[in-house]
């Protein structure tokens, strides 16, 4: 595998959250920093033996405004 590919998106809690596509993986964090170095060790610890070579962050905001 080369990358493996997260979702991230802002909690209502407040930070971020991160959800691994396709892997079984999901992190949190205060902020955008802290969720990379979160997600990194996350997925250190989920591939033991053949670690992906690139880390993709799919970061979505949602907005909702009146008209």
């Amino acid at each position: 595998m080369d990358e493996v590919v997260f979702l991230v998106e802002e909690s209502e809690e407040g930070g971020y959250t991160a959800k691994g596509m396709g892997v079984s993986i999901y992190t949190q964090a205060e902020t955008l920093e802290e969720l990379k170095e979160a997600v990194r060790d996350a997925v250190h610890c989920h591939y033991e033996v053949s670690k992906p070579r690139l880390i993709r962050l799919h970061l979505v905001r949602e907005e909702v405004f009146t008209a």
